[in-house]
């Protein structure tokens, strides 16, 4: 168990640079007390003593403003920034070096039983109010953009941006085979933006057109009009 709280204390030291001492982790950082109340919930979840686990998964909220069931499973070194409106859904299971920010769902689709929540890969970063909705796969290395709502399965290593969410960047392309924790969240493409873009581009060339055409018909009116008189 210290092993483990170790992990959870270097990832916030890995990923936050506002993080000072490790006394200011523990007492300040809401993201850790969450987790940590749901290594103990989880336990007793798997003993089924479900009413314990579910009471302390409610202390759990109440402190930090973080629900996580605790039926779900999650990985080492997860890293929830702020964390204030995060809810993780009992049948989602989170893999290892995943970064969670404020906002963000992990939720269901419906009120079906069984697997109805996503499961996440390794070292994959889901941005501020993202919601990924459903029971599929969002692959290893993948970054999701603040607000997107994912609502079908991604592959590794590919951005994910918009609503519904679509993939920008694909393996290959833009992503390293390498992974270096990318937080840099606030730099991904828009594509609603790019057709916007595109057409205004294609207005502005539609009015050069029309503005050629009315100074050639203008010209020929005239020559028209002098070989009259």
């Amino acid at each position: 168990m210290l092993s483990r709280i170790r992990k959870e204390i270097n990832a916030v030291f890995e990923r936050d640079p506002a993080a000072k001492s490790t006394l200011e982790v523990l007492l300040c950082y809401p993201g850790l007390h969450a987790i940590l109340f749901h290594r103990l919930a989880h336990a007793l979840y798997k003993k089924k003593f479900y009413v314990t686990a579910r009471f302390i998964s409610q202390v759990s909220r109440f402190l930090t403003g973080i629900e996580i069931h605790p039926g779900a499973k999650i990985g080492e070194g997860l890293f929830i920034d702020h964390g204030a409106g995060v809810v993780i859904g009992e049948t989602a299971e989170i893999g290892n070096n995943v970064t969670i920010y404020q906002g963000v769902t992990l939720g269901g689709t419906g009120k079906e039983k069984g697997k109805r929540h996503p499961t996440i890969g390794n070292n994959v970063v889901i941005s501020s109010g993202a919601k990924v909705l459903g029971s599929f796969t969002v692959g290893d290395n993948v970054k999701i953009g603040a607000g997107s709502v994912v609502l079908k399965e991604v592959p590794p290593n590919c951005t994910v941006v918009g609503v519904p969410g679509r993939i920008v960047i694909r393996d290959g392309q833009k992503v390293g085979s390498a992974y270096v924790p990318d937080l840099r969240h606030d730099q991904l493409p828009d594509p609603v933006a790019d057709m916007l873009g595109q057409m205004q581009s294609a207005i502005d060339r539609l009015e050069q057109k029309v503005k050629t055409l009315e100074q050639e018909c203008s010209r020929l009116r005239d020559q028209a009009e002098g070989a009259n008189r």
